[in-house]
């Protein structure tokens, strides 16, 4: 199976796809490993490369255009970024969507960046407001609809143990001879 896990900074995205991955005996890439990887190929820090990504929207669209490819080839793989339900597509088997409310997300950010809450709720509004401009701009998604993924979570209510409880059972659960129909991905340009 390919599970993409996708969602806003904060909601719990890498934490659930790695012991998803390693619950699975899957493979795991992230968003920010790809990203990661671009920045070592053009001899620059990930913060100089994200700067450099305001300014040049093809950073966005190669990261972008990995993550497509990435599930296009890849089997038996937990697949995470914000859009990595988006970019998969119909080579998703099972996407999942993760949040939680802002203050929640803020509160997760400022004890793992060490910086104050306020901070990081202005900088994670900014930076959602940001991308969903982006990410309208570059492919027409509206990141705010969730109609393509099949399970959408809210990470305050569970430990990242009962998170993880709660996806392997929706993914144990999963028969893919039962399966009615994925949620169709419509008018998205995939221009790269």
């Amino acid at each position: 199976m390919l599970i993409t896990v996708s969602g806003p900074a904060g909601s719990g995205k890498s934490t659930l796809a790695a012991s998803l991955a390693d619950a699975l005996d899957y493979d795991h890439v992230s968003g920010g490993d790809i990203f990661r990887s671009l920045a070592d190929e053009r001899g620059m820090t990930p913060l100089e490369l994200n700067k450099q990504a305001e300014e040049d929207d093809e950073i966005d669209r190669d990261l972008d255009r990995r993550l497509r490819d990435v599930a296009r080839d890849r089997d038996d793989l937990v697949l995470e970024s914000r859009l990595a339900g988006w970019m998969a597509g119909d080579h998703a088997d099972l996407k999942l969507w993760l949040d939680a409310p802002l203050s929640v997300r803020a509160e997760r950010i400022s004890q793992r960046e060490n910086k104050p809450v306020e901070q990081a709720r202005t900088e994670t509004r900014e930076r959602a407001e940001s991308e969903a401009h982006r990410y309208r701009e570059y492919y027409e998604i509206d990141i705010e609809d969730l109609s393509i993924y099949d399970l959408a979570i809210n990470t305050a209510r569970w430990s990242p143990q009962g998170m993880l409880s709660v996806v392997l059972h929706a993914v144990e659960s999963y028969d893919q001879n039962g399966d009615e129909g994925k949620a169709p991905i419509q008018g998205v340009e995939y221009d790269f």
